[in-house]
């Protein structure tokens, strides 16, 4: 059984160290089997039966904040609260921006300009002068900056240092306050140091808070564009249905819908929740859920989902699912749950980060005493500015949004086109497979059979077929639907049987009267003792068709008879042959792996340009094939969607559930395609290495960033050109970093997974087989 998921709301992480760090504390919780926080949407998912109230503790312990999401009686998050909460804060930062902007600016241009006016350095403090006055007031007014504007940033800072850590705020908090400091002293006690030493830093300090408040701001505005496919989705949610109730039509909040309830849609609007049509006639647009296009024709019977838009026809149908537990809503949490996941390249990102703020005190101590003894004059001067400016540009927050802010638009992008991705690590090994294997029914085919053949032994084909629904009645599987329909279309009314077994990848039996049934592949009927030879014949009519025989037997007082053979056939999806060769653009092996005999599944792999062809494989042994081109050191995907492919999805390093199949199979893989189409399959792989390439493209601008930034920060560029970087100028560049990056991210927007053109989407059907027995 799953163990529960609590979300959690993170307050006060401002890097990936933060990150690191609170994971790890949630992780050391007992009862916690997994811990992943998002830096870019700041929040965490924890799986594992524990309280929230233990979780919340655990998170304040490690010197931060959290709180459950905000939530409405039908446990949704609530949209307009939480708007509201992001945009209180969007318009904290902005007033905070603007006092330091507004104080900072004055004074830095003072320093640019000033010498002209005062006939000196204007930014120099000498003892008893009004200049030291002024400079004294001036530096009353930047501490009230840096406590009002920058409050949270020392707030953080102390928070962080009480509980042993180090963070962001601990860079900005000390390099800020460091150059406060130190101006503070050269203004109060101007004597005890040198006269080239006396010149103040107060417009730096404003500058950086504001600056770095400023990237925030942009930050927050940009981000705001990358959770748009999560808004789309929850625009798809309808307010109210109108509810067929005591003879009358009313008009109902969609919170008031019950299961059973009636519900009436008109031409336009959206399905309120998934039901089964009752009456009625149209066409539904579904492509927000399942990216395909084309509008799917409704009638009665056929089940509808909440969000998709009616297009035609007015229909009545009877809810099935509400709340939480349509399919649209589930959409959703996947999205959501997909989103804040974290592949391994951005597990690497945090472990880095998690080390990266100590050793950039110590970078910026060693810079300091390097100046202090080695530096020219003035030396405490230069000692500052080079440990403030390493400190300032050093600023891990780029590096802890490269791999999220990828993510959650990579995740939003296969979402669009009906590609759910159901775990974060899929989202990165997609992209790098080697093998794709594909199941037959139902994946490459339509997993629709039909009788295209009877052959009996006597001749009496009729009675051949009524033997064959005897049996079949009594299983679920497609094929058994096929037998039990031709039967019924001949008017043969399938008799009662007893001691129906399935013999999972061979066939089934049953008793009928005083005789054994048997019917499946010839295998297994010759393992019985039962000589198949007399249809030989017949069974290479069927196969030459792209057909699957299921042979039929009795077995009567020990005696063993051949009664017949009948031919099923399916038909190859339209669009599975231009799939197949996308695939093989990427570079991908191709393989089917089925329990159909070898000359059926030949017939399909030629039809639609298979590599390799794995046929009569029982379903146990499937993922046994998975786990043997893993040892061959390949990356292998498996595409599946039946009871009997859920073993194989869960062995592939990525398992695609076809999102039409069963439930096991979709909850067994790590993504699922809405459509039924093979094209999923090549969408979530292009997605895959799009936001790979993203990812690793971010990361590298991060670490380059860094790499770049803090020797130049230290004065690598002095000795030879008499450069060195001002703690102004770093704060601009650290905070550009972040923006830069999540930019970046939202570049993965603009991608479009390559699209069949109509000529490959309008070939002709392809007969093909399809067995319970043997697919």
């Amino acid at each position: 059984m799953t163990a529960p998921i609590t979300e959690l709301d993170i307050q006060g992480a401002t890097c990936a160290g933060c990150v690191r760090k609170i994971e790890n504390a949630l992780r050391a919780v007992p009862g916690v089997e997994k811990a992943e926080m998002n830096f870019a949407t700041h929040s965490a998912a924890i799986e594992g039966d524990v309280g929230s109230d233990t979780l919340i503790a655990a998170v304040r312990g490690a010197g931060y904040d959290a709180s459950l999401p905000i939530v409405e009686a039908d446990s949704r998050v609530d949209e307009a609260l939480e708007q509201e909460r992001l945009q209180a804060h969007y318009k904290k930062l902005i007033r905070d921006m603007s006092l330091a902007l507004g104080f900072g600016v004055p004074l830095m241009l003072w320093g640019a300009f000033g010498d002209r006016i005062s006939g000196g350095d204007s930014m120099m403090v000498t003892a008893g002068t009004l200049g030291q006055l002024a400079w004294t007031v001036v530096g009353i007014l930047t501490l009230a900056i840096l406590m009002f504007a920058g409050g949270h940033f020392f707030r953080g800072a102390w928070h962080a240092f009480k509980h042993h850590n180090a963070t962001m705020d601990t860079l900005i908090a000390v390099g800020t306050g460091s150059a406060w400091l130190y101006s503070i002293v050269v203004v109060l006690l101007p004597d005890i140091l040198p006269m080239t030493a006396r010149h103040v830093y107060f417009e730096a300090s404003a500058m950086i808070i504001g600056l770095i408040n400023l990237g925030l701001v942009l930050e927050i505005r940009v981000r705001g564009k990358t959770s748009k496919a999560i808004k789309r989705l929850l625009d798809l949610r309808p307010k109210t249905a109108h509810v067929l109730r005591a003879d009358a039509e009313m008009d109902l909040a969609i919170e008031q819908v019950v299961i059973d309830d009636i519900i009436r849609a008109r031409p336009g609007e959206r399905i309120a929740v998934d039901g089964e049509v009752l009456d009625g006639d149209s066409y539904i647009d579904e492509s927000m859920l399942s990216g395909e296009p084309m509008p799917i024709h409704k009638k009665k019977g056929d089940t509808v989902a909440a969000g998709t838009i009616n297009q035609s026809g007015t229909l009545t149908y009877r809810a099935t699912r509400i709340g939480r537990d349509t399919a649209l809503a589930r959409i959703i949490e996947l999205v959501k749950k997909a989103q804040g996941a974290k592949p391994s390249i951005g597990r690497l990102a945090d472990s880095i980060a998690a080390v990266f703020v100590p050793t950039v005190l110590l970078i910026a101590t060693a810079a300091a005493l390097l100046w202090f003894n080695f530096g020219p004059a003035p030396a405490v001067a230069h000692m500052l500015i080079a440990a403030t400016t390493v400190l300032i540009i050093a600023c891990p927050c780029a590096l802890g949004l490269a791999t999220p802010m990828s993510v959650m638009v990579g995740v939003g992008k296969a979402a669009e086109a009906g590609v759910l991705i159901q775990r974060g690590e899929a989202l990165q090994t997609a992209g790098q497979l080697d093998v794709i294997v594909l199941d037959k029914t139902g994946t490459i085919t339509e997993g629709k059979p039909a009788v295209i053949e009877i052959f009996s032994i006597d001749g009496n084909e009729q009675q051949v077929l009524h033997l064959a629904a005897c049996i079949e009645q009594y299983s679920e599987h497609p094929l058994a639907s096929a037998i039990v329909r031709a039967a019924s279309g001949k008017n043969t009314k399938p008799k009662p049987a007893g001691n129906f077994t399935a013999h999972n990848g061979r066939g089934v039996s049953a008793q009928l009267d005083d005789k054994t049934l048997l019917l499946g592949n010839r295998r297994w009927l010759e393992q019985q003792d039962i000589d198949c030879s007399a249809l030989q014949n017949a069974e290479q009519k069927i196969t030459e068709q792209a057909g699957t025989p299921l042979f039929l037997a009795q077995v009567v007082a020990e005696q063993k008879q051949l009664l017949g053979v009948i031919g099923v056939a399916d038909h190859i999806k339209a669009d599975s042959r231009a799939a197949i060769e996308r695939l093989h653009k990427r570079g991908l092996t191709v393989v089917m792996l089925t329990g159909d005999i070898e000359a059926s599944a030949r017939a399909i792999a030629q039809a639609v340009g298979i590599d390799r062809v794995f046929a009569e494989v029982l379903p146990e042994n499937k993922a046994a094939k998975i786990t043997e081109f893993q040892l061959q050191n390949k990356k292998v995907g498996m595409v599946g969607d039946g009871i009997n492919d859920a073993p194989a999805l869960a062995s592939a390093n990525v398992g695609f559930a076809i999102g039409t199949g069963t439930d096991i199979a979709i909850e067994s893989a790590d993504i699922t395609l809405m459509r039924g189409s093979l094209h999923g399959v090549a969408d979530a792989i292009e997605i895959s290495q799009a936001t790979l390439r993203n990812i690793k493209q971010n990361l590298f601008g991060a670490f380059i960033y860094n790499i770049v930034g803090i020797p130049v920060a230290a004065g690598a560029l002095y000795p030879l050109f008499g450069l060195l970087m001002s703690p102004v100028l770093a704060g601009a560049a650290m905070s550009l970093s972040s923006v830069t990056v999540i930019t970046n991210a939202n570049r993965l927007r603009l991608f479009r997974a390559g699209s069949p053109s109509t000529a490959q989407t309008a070939t002709g059907q392809v007969p093909a087989k399809t067995s319970e027995h043997a697919a």
